[in-house]
């Protein structure tokens, strides 16, 4: 079975936790208390086929930023999550991105953006039209969710896991294709070599 290390990123006081807790226990949890970091297991299926999370939901808060760098270095797949009802944490999901590409030195990293609290219409501040214009800027996947009423939330953690296996069959492809081109490229160097 394969195993799939995930971090839970975002802004404080967006329901990374929630969205977390819901998924792992199918429970609400209604306080916020601010996180430091929570780990947690969960074994699913995906298209068919078993998988085994590691999630790792980490703080939003400023103070804990500083380890943020060694979340991300460890993680292989990262939910980059917003309120739906806060347009500040929805530009705060940039600067999160900026930071996973940062870390890992490559465009090439599975992200899933996830817009929280999609049960609290009335107080909304992004548009679903917002939302996706970013999600295909960055071209990852998008999903809606709602920790409260668990709508999409099993979703969200089956996409990633989808979106880390599209991203490593295209790295595996990526790095077939260097390979033989080195090859090529060596052969042909001692051809020329030999030669002369």
């Amino acid at each position: 079975m394969r195993e799939y290390k995930v971090v839970v990123l975002g802004p404080g006081g967006v329901g990374k936790s929630a969205l977390t807790v819901q998924f792992c226990h199918s429970k609400f949890v209604e306080k916020y208390d601010p996180t430091i970091e929570d780990f947690y297991r969960k074994e699913i299926e995906v298209d068919g086929e078993p998988a085994y999370l590691e999630i790792l939901d980490t703080a939003g808060t400023e103070q804990f930023a500083s380890m943020r760098d060694l979340y991300i270095k460890n993680g292989r797949g990262f939910l980059v999550v917003f309120s739906l009802t806060s347009w500040q944490s929805f530009l705060d999901a940039r600067t999160v991105r900026e930071q996973i590409l940062r870390v890992k030195g490559t465009e090439n990293v599975p992200i899933c953006l996830v817009g929280n609290k999609c049960d609290a219409s009335i107080q909304r501040q992004v548009t679903p039209d917002d939302a996706l214009a970013l999600a295909q800027a960055w071209t990852c996947p998008y999903v809606e969710t709602s920790a409260k009423l668990a709508i999409n939330v099993n979703d969200t953690f089956a996409e990633i896991v989808r979106e880390i296996n599209t991203r490593m069959k295209t790295r595996k492809t990526k790095t077939k294709n260097k390979k033989k081109h080195r090859s090529f490229f060596r052969r042909y160097c001692c051809c020329c070599c030999s030669s002369s």
